[in-house]
Parts: C-alpha cells; structure tokens; sequence
C-alpha cells in the first residue's frame, strides 16, 4: 500500500464561495415539471457529475474537465469551513515556500470574512508593515478590480508579482469614513521569524511567524540576551503580537521551552472524539523560573494562541494586550493519489490545558492593556530640594546617582510602544517583588 505522508499545519489562510444577487428580470426561468413522486432526495451521488456534464454542454464559456473538477473540490471543501480548501499543484508549492520562512509579494497574512478579504496581520519590517496596512483592514479592490467573492488563491496571484513592481491596494479601515487607497512596491518577503532586543535588565523578543525557525530562533536570541545582560537578567517579554501562526510543532516547542517537565501544553480533539495530547518533554526551562510576559492582540492567532493558552493555563506567563484572532482549528494537508493535489481540510480543533476552545473565542489576556500613544509631560514648575539656595549635599550623592543611571540602548522602542513599555514594566516590578519576598523569607527562617 502506498503511503501517503500527511501533515499538519496551524494555517489563516481560507477559501470561500461567492454568490451573487440578481434581480428576476435579468434570470431566464423556465417552467419545469417535477414528478415528486420519482424525485430521490437521498440519492445524490451523481449530482456532481451531473452538474458538470451540464455546465460544459451548456455554460456561456467553454470549461475543461480539469477547471470544473477543481472548481467542485473548491466548492465541497470551502463550503465546509472558512480553513478548509483543495490546493492543486501550484498551491502546494506556494504552501511550502510561506512555511520555509521566504516568499515574494507585499508581507501580509488574509483571511476571508464574509466573501471579503480581511488582513490578519503584517509582517515587520515589509513593503506593507511600512505602507501602513492594519490588522482588520479589508481590501476589497486590487489595481483597480473589486476582489469581493474572489478565493484566497485568486487574490494572493493578483497581489504577488514580480518584486520592484508596484500594486495598488483599496482597502477599509474602521473609523474611516472613506476608502484609502495604498500603492506599495513589491518586494521579496525574507520573514525574520525571531527578532530581539534588550532593555537595561529586560530581554525582548519578537516572534513574527511560527515557522520552521521560530523555536532555533528564539533559543539563540535568548541565550545571547542573557549574555549580554549577565547577572542583572529579570526576565523576558515574548512578543506574539500580530503573529499569524504557523506550524504546530513549533508552538509546542517553544511552549515547552518554559515549562516545567510533563505539563500539559495543548490538546487536539477530532471527530469521534480522537484526542491527541502534547505534553513538556524538556527537563530545561530557558527562563529557569524569572518572570515571563506575553503580548498579544487581535493578529495573534492560531500557534500564537497555542502558545498563550498553554503557558497562561500554566499558570507560566502573564497574557498581557487585548483579546486574540480566535483561530483554534487544525488543517491537515492531505495529498491526494496520482499527483491530483491534496486537500487542506479541517480535522480537528485544539484546546488549551485547562479545556478551553479557543475557536472563535480567542485568549483572553490577564491584564487587558490597549496601545496608546506615549507623550513627555512638560517639566513640574515646582522647585526641588536640590534646586534650594544652600541645599545640603550629602558626598555629592545626586552626581554619583547621575553617573549610575544607564541609558536603554532601546529608549526610542520602549517610548514609541506603549504596551511594550508596561509589560517591561511589569517584568521589573515582578522582580523586584519576588526578591524581597526571598529576603523576607530568609529572615523569618533566621
């Protein structure tokens, strides 16, 4: 028997039909009679075929039979769920090069909602990070054309092109009375999957998307934060924000990475009740206990939310930010007999330890924390005791404390990101609390 390798994938990405209205004047209807006594309603096993010998004997434009036998599996699977879809060739090669980390176009991760192309999130540092394209926009025109009711597929074709080419998007945004229109140049998409910095005593990083070097990423940057900060280290804040998702097995890996052996970080629930478990492996813990922050927002999504889930029900991290995506389905790619292409289809969903279906729900974060812009308050008109005429000096203290105070190499990152900037906060003062604790334990056990 020929074995087929199957995998299994975390993915945004979505097909969906359209249909479109028309008033009865422009519909030629003609009048057939139905015997309903010879009508089988439970036999419809031919229906398929049926309506495609029909189409191709009497549809406006001629059709092969490998179109609308494409278009069939297209209709089947989409109408099944928004994540489930049927990829031919070309689309499992585009698959594969989004999962390796490098692929051409303008950087954005879309969805469909309601035949509408909606944008999960940008990536960093891309053509549309820098022309200003939001999670939550809708396009709904391509250099001009309305893609409304078009396919993932057929909108990715019209977006991608050849790089140093310009694209014009349209697209709506909340709160915005008009449409905005937005001419970006085309570029290859290097995803960085992991980006990092550090803050005095704080390290930061980023994970932009899970894929296949997101866990060797995070490992790395992490090891060379803490050595940079040495003995000074508090802890760290995980950047998910804006993070699509990815492959599975890299959620878990970096879930594991925080926690303790034989916890349980996410399980996978399928029909007949199947259930799948993903449990700690690692006896290592990077963080070896410091305090663990995770930012996320409403592009965070499906891995992002595996993550989350797993190290808040874990009682490992605290979620900081606002509500998640919402994506708590699994897509299995299943490659179909004699080079036909391979179904991404809808298996299962996952739930975080404590049980709990993200699907459509989302993670809600601890401390709800929405961006705001960061503004230096003009200088106190109040005099200070060091400004008194004959103010004592104590060993010139205020010079030596000036000369002390260390500069963030960050400074202008942790002003500008006003959600970064508590969270680091945040992280500091878990520290310096969890340090005093220890101290007053040790005196009370003296």
């Amino acid at each position: 028997m020929k074995k087929t390798k199957i995998l299994v994938f975390v993915f945004m990405s979505t097909f969906i039909g359209f249909f479109s209205a028309m008033s009865l004047s422009q519909i030629e209807v003609k009048s057939i009679k139905i015997d309903e006594k010879k009508i089988n309603y439970s036999d419809k096993k031919h229906l398929i075929e049926d309506v495609i010998a029909r189409v191709k004997k009497d549809y406006v434009e001629e059709k092969t039979d490998a179109q609308l036998s494409e278009a069939a599996a297209n209709g089947i699977l989409s109408s099944l769920d928004p994540h489930s879809s049927y990829l031919n060739e070309e689309s499992l090669k585009e698959m594969n090069v989004q999962t390796k980390g490098e692929f051409g176009g303008l950087g954005i991760e879309i969805t469909l909602e309601n035949s509408v192309v909606k944008v999960v999130s940008t990536i960093e540092e891309t053509p549309a990070f820098k022309a200003d394209v939001r999670s939550g926009d809708y396009i709904i025109k391509v250099d001009g054309k309305s893609v409304i009711g078009n396919s993932i597929e057929e909108v990715v074709k019209k977006l991608r092109g050849k790089p140093g080419t310009n694209v014009k998007i349209t697209i709506l945004r909340k709160n915005e009375k008009q449409a905005i229109e937005k001419t970006i140049n085309r570029q290859i998409i290097k995803v960085r999957a992991v980006r990092s910095a550090k803050f005095k005593d704080v390290a930061y990083i980023k994970i932009n998307t899970f894929s296949e070097q997101a866990y060797t990423g995070l490992d790395s940057e992490l090891k060379k934060l803490k050595s940079q900060i040495g003995n000074n280290f508090r802890g760290l804040v995980l950047d998910l924000r804006n993070n699509p998702g990815g492959l599975l097995d890299q959620a878990v890996k970096i879930s594991d990475a925080f926690l303790d052996q034989n916890k349980l970080i996410v399980s996978i629930k399928g029909r007949n009740d199947q259930k799948k478990e993903f449990y700690d492996t690692d006896n290592k813990e990077l963080l070896e206990g410091l305090p663990l922050i995770i930012l996320i927002n409403d592009g965070s999504a499906s891995a992002s939310e595996i993550v989350a889930g797993a190290l808040q029900d874990n009682k490992r991290a605290i979620i900081m930010g606002t509500k998640s995506f919402g994506k708590g389905s699994v897509q299995t790619v299943i490659p179909l007999d004699n080079n036909n292409g391979a179904l991404r289809l809808t298996t299962s969903l996952y739930y975080t330890p404590n049980g709990r279906s993200i699907q459509a729900s989302g993670i809600e974060p601890d401390i709800e924390l929405r961006n705001a812009k960061i503004e230096k308050q003009e200088k106190n008109e109040v005099l200070a005791e060091s400004e008194l005429k004959g103010h004592i000096e104590l060993n010139n203290a205020i010079e030596e404390a000036k000369k002390e105070k260390i500069k963030d190499e960050n400074l202008e990152l942790y002003e500008k990101d006003y959600q970064l900037a508590r969270a680091i906060d945040l992280i500091r003062g878990v520290s310096i609390y969890n340090s005093t604790l220890k101290i007053s334990n040790n005196i009370s056990a003296k």
